[in-house]
């Protein structure tokens, strides 16, 4: 193991998994350094409810849900404003949006699910389940790789493989330019396509935001021989009781539920595009393509909380969840291409979630993992103070000024 990661993985060993680790070592010693989690201020707490109400009242967003979440139960859960202003419906715990990358931890875990099953190993080629990467070139020079792409690669980003709409490099150019997204495509189409386009940089040498977890679920597709929401279903989605999350929403009686932007907050693009989530097509993005409820991914924050288990059933051992949630990446190779799509200064990455290597502001703890979508919702865990907050919002403009406001407000609520 790299040296930078034996801490942290140590800790979140610990705190990733909680107490449900059975180690063999009193847990007093192997946690002692996480101490007693801390305690919420109600009063503290509605200032962060105040605060979105006011976004709210002064036009910023239509509305939104926020839930905070300590040692399994709600402290605060709040719906405010409206979920579309053209019909004026009020925003509700039922309410859909879409995910964007908050998909990417969810086909992540699915990954490590078939890790854990012997079927997939991190240190595996890619070329070993889609060939066509077995040749890719690097640059627009089209230099030859100068090791495989892995899955570990795939999972923390460091695959090589990019986004169009990151950027103005040529390989990035090259990408808004391809056909990547003509026509009604399945999962396998689209490894196919971008198998074709060369790699921004060499495997393993740098954070590279990309379509590293589309190409994940292809290779989950692969292995199970099911759609990559067939296999979700099966074994992850179903059983948690995430009935809303899909790749798109069927049925009319859920339509009227999708939470909308205003007008004029509508990213574009096809990926960063305010799709449609009512018009099924085949594909099914690992990386970007689902929309769910916020109580929908309060089980799926909890299950990873309590270190894989929920209610009686186990999804993931709790020594998967620590290393997902421990830094894969070091410093090295955290360097900022887009501020927009970079965990930032403080952050490595792990196994599909940022994670926090020191110190930001006061009271953000280290082990503390998250990730969000463009769409402007976003979660965080942490396993320090036993608890989890999920902020529910469409508003692509706007999302990183709130993100940090927002958790500003909810630490400041934690008290000793």
């Amino acid at each position: 193991m790299k040296p930078w990661r034996t801490e942290v993985f140590a800790r979140g060993l610990c705190f990733a998994a909680g107490l449900a680790i059975a180690t063999g070592a009193p847990l007093d010693r192997l946690c002692a350094e996480g101490g007693a989690a801390r305690t919420f201020s109600r009063i503290k707490l509605e200032r962060a409810g105040d605060y979105l109400r006011n976004e709210i009242a002064t036009g910023k967003i239509p509305g939104a849900v926020l839930l905070i979440q300590q040692h399994g139960k709600p402290v605060y859960f709040e719906s405010s404003g409206v979920r579309d202003v053209a019909t004026g419906l009020p925003m509700t715990p039922d309410t859909i949006f879409r995910l964007y990358s908050m998909s990417k931890p969810i086909t992540s875990v699915a990954a490590m699910m078939l890790v854990e099953d012997g079927k997939l190993k991190l240190a595996d080629p890619l070329s070993k389940y889609i060939p066509a990467f077995a040749d890719v070139k690097v640059g627009v020079a089209r230099e030859p790789l100068g090791r495989p792409i892995t899955i570990e690669d795939l999972l923390r980003h460091t695959s090589g493989l990019t986004y169009g709409f990151t950027g103005a490099d040529p390989v990035r150019k090259l990408y808004a330019q391809s056909d990547l997204f003509d026509g009604d495509f399945d999962n396998a189409q689209f490894a196919a396509r971008l198998a074709k386009l060369p790699l921004a940089e060499q495997p393993g040498t740098l954070w590279d935001y990309s379509h590293s977890t589309d190409i994940l679920g292809r290779v989950i597709e692969v292995i199970s021989g099911k759609s990559l929401y067939q296999f979700e279903k099966e074994r992850l989605l179903d059983p948690l009781g995430m009935a809303d999350t899909a790749f798109y929403v069927t049925g009319a009686a859920k339509r009227p539920r999708i939470a909308e932007p205003l007008p004029d907050d509508r990213a574009s693009g096809p990926v960063l595009g305010t799709y449609d989530p009512t018009r099924v097509r085949r594909w099914e993005s690992g990386g970007a393509g689902m929309s769910g409820t916020i109580t929908d991914y309060a089980r799926f924050a909890q299950m990873l909380l309590n270190g894989g288990s929920f209610e009686g059933r186990r999804y993931l051992k709790p020594e998967t969840v620590a290393l997902m949630t421990t830094d894969h990446i070091g410093p090295e190779t955290m360097i900022a291409r887009d501020a927009d799509y970079w965990p930032g200064p403080t952050s490595g990455f792990g196994l599909g979630f940022a994670v926090r290597t020191s110190q930001a502001s006061p009271g953000w703890p280290l082990g503390e993992y998250r990730w969000d979508g463009v769409g402007g919702t976003f979660f965080f865990i942490d396993p320090k103070d036993d608890m989890f907050a999920i902020l529910m919002v469409q508003t692509p403009s706007q999302r990183g000024r709130i993100q940090l406001q927002l958790k500003t407000l909810i630490y400041e609520a934690l008290e000793k």
